[in-house]
């Protein structure tokens, strides 16, 4: 079965969309019907990819091509809107993350497309690594013990321009629209849906509780600087803390910490080190499942659907704590410095984070708690 797709933001990260399309015309599951885009793809844009249909109305084009499927790689703000057109019109969708900018667009999405028999994926690309069941089973089998806790690590360098990139990054709102674009909610927004799927919470009932602390380096309205706790509902806590303003970049890792030893995960890579006592390291590398070809499969009745919304509510509960949470924290100028480089987009890195939040992974604590001298005790709970 090939299906039409509609790709809805076609640059940036989209542009990756464009060539999983592709790939998966060479496999007969998929045919890009038409892009959506506010400024059309140039000829040098599209170069391999044909000329297939282009416009700024989602829903005209989405008439026009006959699409089954769209993809959603849109700004934030945009998701639930372009969602529900989608669905109203019966096309099934991968929505790129985070799926809403609070809690309430988001169970006006989920409603909406559930009520329209809509089938909805979202795009944690993480959530279909194959190294998660086998993480799960692991922990359900008592390879390292009790589960105690669930920390996750991950430190980004990001320049100015990545601020400057568009008009809603780096942004909490604009005007009385909610963005929440920040660490914890976008670049590393898998750190905190991975976490959560190996803790066994990733649906919105199993959050009891979270604690936020929010920072900035850059003058920005959102953190690039911040750490969350959630407390899950069987009493697990779940720590992540994330930076776009390392010394260097790393790779973000879940660690989940049990009586008997402990289970690494490099999501990005899908790459696993379990330690236990009694036991020597053991290390593998799992297979993928691509989210959209999941998605194409599921509705030919092949798979089942890896990530459904339901899924990620657990997620959305930090969204909406970030959300709600005060303004981020400026950190003073004796907390960062300037980093040598270029003077068009300077980056600042903030003294020491990269074991700070490293830190944070291992003990389970808020940066508050480790005592650091620019993140006094401001943590914002949300029951």
């Amino acid at each position: 079965m090939t299906l039409p797709v509609v790709l809805a933001g076609a640059r940036g990260h989209g542009r990756s969309h464009l060539h999983n399309v592709r790939r998966l015309e060479q496999l007969g599951l998929a045919r890009l019907a038409g892009i959506c885009e506010l400024r059309p793809l140039d000829a040098e844009e599209l170069e391999g990819f044909g000329r297939p249909p282009q416009s700024a109305d989602f829903g005209a084009l989405l008439d026009a091509t006959g699409a089954r499927v769209a993809i959603i790689c849109t700004p934030i703000h945009t998701h639930t809107d372009l969602a529900l057109t989608a669905a109203a019109r019966g096309v099934h969708l991968l929505l790129e993350k985070p799926p809403a900018p609070s809690f309430a667009q988001f169970e006006r999405l989920t409603e909406g497309v559930r009520a329209a028999g809509a089938v909805c994926q979202v795009g944690f690309q993480s959530l279909g690594s194959h190294a998660l069941p086998a993480i799960r089973a692991l922990i359900a089998e008592g390879a390292i013990g009790d589960l105690r806790g669930v920390g996750a690590a991950g430190g980004w360098v990001r320049d100015s321009a990545y601020f400057a990139r568009a008009p809603w990054s780096g942004r909490r709102r604009i005007g009385a629209v909610d963005v929440v674009d920040g660490a914890l909610t976008n670049p590393l927004a898998h750190a905190v849906a991975t976490a959560l799927a190996v803790a066994g919470g990733s649906r919105a009932g199993d959050v009891a509780g979270i604690e936020t602390e929010l920072f900035r380096a850059h003058d920005i309205e959102s953190d690039d600087t911040s750490c969350v706790r959630i407390t899950t509902a069987g009493g697990v806590p779940v720590t992540v803390a994330a930076t776009l303003c390392a010394e260097r970049t790393a790779e973000p890792y879940v660690v989940a910490h049990g009586a008997l030893g402990r289970i690494t995960f490099w999501y990005r890579q899908d790459r696993v080190l379990v330690q236990r006592s009694g036991h020597g390291p053991r290390e593998e590398v799992h297979g993928r499942t691509d989210l959209l070809e999941n998605l194409i499969r599921h509705l030919s009745g092949h798979s089942p659907l890896l990530v459904p919304p339901e899924l990620t509510g657990a997620f959305m509960r930090v969204v909406e704590a970030v959300r709600l949470a005060p303004d981020p924290v400026a950190l003073p100028e004796s907390a960062w410095r300037a980093a040598p480089g270029d003077a068009q987009a300077p980056r600042r890195i903030v003294s020491g984070v990269d074991d700070v939040v490293a830190a944070s992974a291992e003990t389970l604590t808020l940066f508050s708690e480790l005592g650091v001298p620019w993140a006094p005790a401001t943590e914002v709970s949300t029951p």
